[in-house]
């Protein structure tokens, strides 16, 4: 389910998605507006057009809304006014299980999106961190073959505690699990590898590392990491040759949402790799968020991983 219709890029991915057979689309958006730009498209049959202003639906989810803690205490005027705006409304789709994932944020801001998320979604049963992961498609560079990198968190979560940094890791692997479908193998990055340098951001990367062990004992991990000691392998050797995943690593995690956004955008600009996502992680529906930036193509992406994420 799309809420951002009526933006050409993502009218166009829905119907891309549907012609491929990627995932039944709903657009929302004004349907008369919407049903005039499809019309005549072949691909349109495969898609539905959901007007989130229509009277009924706007009374249905205002009482959805009326529901939560949240929005309980909003009056009556108040509750239709959010049940009609085109994000909250797919958001409760989502949540009341109307649809089975939502990707927004082609013109919402990431802050909209995970705001709506949270609130009409809902956070997974126990979870206390909402947060993002990129697959980064990079070219070859430690093998004959691209590969997927998984980047987290490049979005959400500013300055993350320890114990965050060791659920974003955690819930990071489970995403890689189910769309990649390889073992993570994951790093914890910083400037300093294993005590090569000091200080309390190092501090609080160590403290991750051992909280990420109690959580998830059997999946391979290490760090302190410094970013070419867990990609390279001749560095990895020389820097920790003791690590389960130096040199290996195809998790990273970074320490702040500075570093993981930069690294992220660098990445992509500038090595020429593909970023989907960013995969919201934490809530309890698929709910994805994109960047304003965003192609067709970073739609349809982020489209099938959602589906992906509600098998």
């Amino acid at each position: 389910m799309f809420p951002e219709g009526g933006d050409p890029r993502i009218s166009e991915a829905a119907l891309a998605a549907a012609a491929h057979g990627l995932a039944d689309p709903l657009l929302l958006g004004p349907a008369g507006e919407l049903e005039r730009r499809l019309a005549g498209d072949p691909r349109s049959r495969a898609v539905r057009v959901v007007d989130p202003a229509d009277p009924a639906r706007v009374e249905r989810h205002a009482a959805v809304l009326g529901g939560l803690k949240r929005f309980r205490d909003l009056p009556g005027d108040e509750l239709r006014r959010r049940a009609a705006d085109s994000l909250y409304h797919g958001a409760l789709m989502v949540g009341t299980g109307e649809a089975d994932g939502g990707v927004a944020g082609a013109v919402y801001t990431t802050a909209a999106v995970i705001r709506a998320g949270i609130h009409c979604v809902g956070r997974a049963e126990g979870a206390t961190t909402v947060s993002s992961s990129f697959f980064m498609v990079v070219r070859p560079f430690r093998g004959p073959e691209a590969e997927v990198l998984t980047f987290a968190d490049s979005a959400i979560v500013p300055d993350p505690t320890a114990e965050q940094l060791a659920e974003i890791a955690v819930a990071s692997c489970r995403a890689r699990r189910r769309i990649v479908g390889d073992e993570p193998r994951v790093a914890f990055l910083s400037y300093s590898t294993r005590g090569s340098a000091e200080g309390p951001s190092v501090d609080r990367v160590r403290a991750a590392v051992a909280h990420f062990r109690r959580m998830s004992p059997h999946t391979a991990a290490d760090g302190e990491l410094q970013a070419d000691a867990a990609l390279i392998e001749a560095v990895g050797r020389r820097k920790t040759p003791d690590s389960p995943v130096a040199g290996r690593a195809n998790v990273l995690i970074f320490p702040d949402l500075d570093a993981g956004n930069i690294a992220y955008k660098l990445v992509q600009r500038l090595a020429g790799a593909e970023a989907l996502g960013p995969i919201v992680q934490g809530l309890a529906g698929p709910w994805c968020d994109l960047s304003r930036g965003a192609s067709v193509e970073d739609a349809v992406h982020v489209a099938c991983i959602t589906s992906l994420l509600a098998d």
